[in-house]
């Protein structure tokens, strides 16, 4: 049984296959189209999946669809008539961009089968089940909590449940504009940076700042209730009427002026987002805490794009009874493809569950043949490395910033450790030049490290396995000073744990750097710059490689480095 998974109306658009329940490839369209959180239909996605996949459009069976178009229609419909106001933003947002959306995926769609009785059966799944049950379906469990969280979808912004084999039971949902993830999409506008985009510097500049001062006031914002219902204060936002803006007039009474992009920070600016980040942690935990007493599990699945938020993950492996939580690497819209496919396959059709999703490593690969001839046609000179892992730990030790690409892409907004810029974390300057000379971005956002799971415990204080990037921890008081590169101002790390069989060789380049300096850890960030997508061919990585500061690119077996005069 061959599926395809597709997210073609929501941001972050991609595709996937499934065949007979395995995930043989997932791709996201921005690595092609090279727009970051792109909302066009993932043409080039579909097109390489079934390249990767080896199959026909004729030999697929069900396309799976990340959207129920029609779900929530008459709440949506009495909400406007509440809501006036918002009229014109509402058909827009709401009506004429669904419709578009949708006649985009028949458009398509006729293009290949002509008429709907001659091609696959097509399922759309409601939005928060393929990120809640889809993501549970995937995960390690038999039976665990479920918990979704983003802007909305649909009309719903959270979903609790529970999951058991093919079953998942919904105890309760929030509904718009009733939503965390708008919430904090209006700390990220107030601070300077684009909502629904810029979440992630939200959370890096929080750390920076000091919560108390404004914690009452927004932590009176949101309520939940004892089902896990949230309530928002709607007098300081104005996105409940669709429209650019999010925060309000009282917000700004409220919290002071907000930041043009630009400008420096304020001590304001600093502190609302160190307060949003504080209250959106205290109660998601609040909600955690409510679905193991409702469901007594030992582990948590939660998904959405709240979720990316991996401080609040971490805090929820450190404050509530669960054992350990699982989110995929693919955790926002990106993966609802991914959700869409497997609700249909496990839970409509009720195929056994047959796969875990715990390989990240599921997108494009290029040959070293391939490679050489990008590298040849751009006259570039370059070296055939046997041991790329032993000569890239090399130039780590050395100082200098390394440009990784190898095997499959990574699906999801993290790099994994094969669309990877890699340093050395020991030295305390590194965090500083990379934001500048090869990341141009602001100067306080942190690096992560990437560690071998032998070494996790001797630097870091997690008790569970992180291999996706997206569970925050502490770095342990003493290795503070070991690991200045990757160490945030409050004593953090967004820590990923590398296991030798599912990527061999990231563990190799991580251990031989053990060899040489004492310290099996390095610094990864996505190889791209500020505003772009993750490199997804070796011309991408030239380009970027050639654009910044990296000294070094590793690229299948061949070394390129730079002229220097």
């Amino acid at each position: 049984m061959i599926i395809l998974g597709l997210n073609n109306a929501y941001h972050d658009t991609s595709a996937c296959i499934l065949i007979d329940g395995k995930l043989v490839v997932a791709l996201e369209e921005e690595r092609f189209t090279r727009q970051k959180h792109t909302w066009t239909f993932p043409h080039n996605a579909i097109s390489k999946c079934l390249q990767i996949a080896g199959i026909r459009t004729s030999d697929i069976d069900y396309i799976a669809v990340s959207i129920k178009p029609e779900l929530h229609w008459s709440s949506k419909v009495l909400y406007l008539l509440k809501n006036l106001e918002g009229a014109k933003t509402f058909i827009n947002h709401e009506l004429l961009k669904t419709v578009n959306r949708q006649r985009n995926f028949w458009d398509w769609y006729k293009g290949i089968w002509k008429k709907k009785e001659n091609g696959p059966k097509v399922v759309f799944v409601p939005h928060h089940l393929c990120h809640a049950a889809g993501t549970f379906f995937i995960s390690p469990y038999e039976t665990a909590a479920i918990l979704s969280l983003d802007g909305a979808g649909e009309w719903s912004t959270s979903m609790i449940g529970h999951g058991k084999m093919n079953d998942v039971e919904i105890y309760s949902e929030s509904f718009f504009p009733h939503s965390l993830g708008s919430f904090y999409e209006a700390a990220t506008e107030f601070c300077g940076f684009r909502p629904n985009y810029d979440e992630g510097k939200t959370m890096g500049l929080a750390p920076l700042g000091d919560h108390i001062p404004y914690y009452d006031t927004v932590d009176k914002i949101v309520n939940v209730d004892d089902k896990g219902v949230i309530n928002i204060d709607l007098s300081y936002f104005s996105y409940q009427y669709w429209g650019a803006k999010r925060c309000g007039e009282k917000f700004h009474k409220t919290f002071g002026k907000p930041r043009n992009k630009k400008d420096e920070f304020g001590e304001n600016h600093i502190n609302v987002a160190a307060a949003f980040q504080k209250v959106l942690e205290d109660k998601v935990v609040k909600i955690c805490n409510q679905i193991h007493e409702r469901f007594h599990e030992d582990y948590l699945v939660i998904s959405g794009g709240v979720s990316l938020n991996s401080v609040m993950n971490g805090k929820i492996i450190r404050e509530t009874p669960f054992k350990d939580v699982y989110v995929m690497p693919a955790a926002g819209d990106n993966g609802t493809s991914i959700g869409a496919a497997y609700y249909l396959y496990n839970g409509i059709l009720k195929k056994p569950r047959n796969y875990v999703h715990d390989d990240p490593y599921l997108g494009t690969e290029y040959s070293n043949e391939e490679i050489r001839k990008v590298l040849d046609e751009a006259k570039l000179s370059y070296e055939y490395i046997e041991n790329v892992a032993e000569r890239g730990a090399e130039i780590l030790n050395a100082g200098e910033i390394l440009g990784w690409f190898q095997g499959r892409m990574e699906i999801g907004p993290r790099a994994l450790g094969n669309r990877s810029i890699l340093a050395d974390p020991t030295r305390p300057h590194m965090k500083d030049k990379i934001n500048a000379e090869v990341k141009h971005r602001e100067a306080y956002r942190p690096f992560a490290p990437s560690a071998i799971t032998e070494s996790r415990s001797k630097y870091f204080d997690i008790s569970v396995e992180a291999p996706f990037m997206l569970k925050v921890c502490d770095v342990l008081p003493e290795m503070r000073s070991v690991l200045p590169a990757i160490t945030h101002y409050d004593g953090s790390a967004r820590l990923q744990t590398v296991n030798n069989v599912t990527n061999p060789l990231y563990h190799q380049i991580i251990s031989e750097l053990g060899k040489l300096n004492g310290v099996p850890v390095v610094l990864n960030t996505s190889f791209n710059v500020m505003g772009e997508p993750v490199v997804e061919s070796p011309l991408h990585a030239v380009r970027c490689f050639f654009s910044t500061g990296l000294d070094k690119l590793i690229i299948g077996n061949y070394l390129v480095a730079k002229n220097k005069t």
